[in-house]
């Protein structure tokens, strides 16, 4: 099956060493997405959620798709934010609501050392299935 990678350099371009998205057949896969080179970079982590999402949300769309079609992602926290995180409730579930609307992708939460980057505490990877 043919692979089309893309960079979605007018949404969030990828570094060097990577592709931000790789679709073959129905199947989208997104690199780690975080809120870098954006007005929620170094900010509060509920901000940076918001632009992770946005970006990722607005991949599919430009593959054809919605945020329903978004089937799986893996959420990676700095540890020191994790409190911030769980329990889901709060600030966290409106932006979740915001994007999802009930159409819930399943979801790993993973508490790490430290991302790519000193500014920014999430980054979510993603898979869709575009019909």
């Amino acid at each position: 099956m043919k692979k089309i990678r893309n960079n979605y350099d007018d949404i969030y371009s990828a570094g060097p060493t990577y592709i931000r998205g790789i679709r073959t057949g129905d199947t989208l896969y997104i690199s780690g997405t975080t809120a870098s080179r954006s007005e929620a970079e170094g900010k509060d982590v509920m901000s940076q959620l918001r632009v992770v999402l946005d970006r990722i949300v607005k991949i599919v769309e430009a593959e054809g798709g919605s945020s329903a079609d978004i089937v799986s992602m893996t959420t990676y926290i700095v540890d020191t934010k994790m409190s911030q995180f769980w329990p889901i409730e709060g600030e966290q579930l409106e932006i979740w609501n915001e994007f999802f609307e009930g159409e819930w992708p399943t979801n790993a939460y993973i508490g790490i050392s430290c991302l790519a980057g000193p500014t920014v505490d999430v980054e979510i990877s993603a898979i869709a299935v575009l019909d």
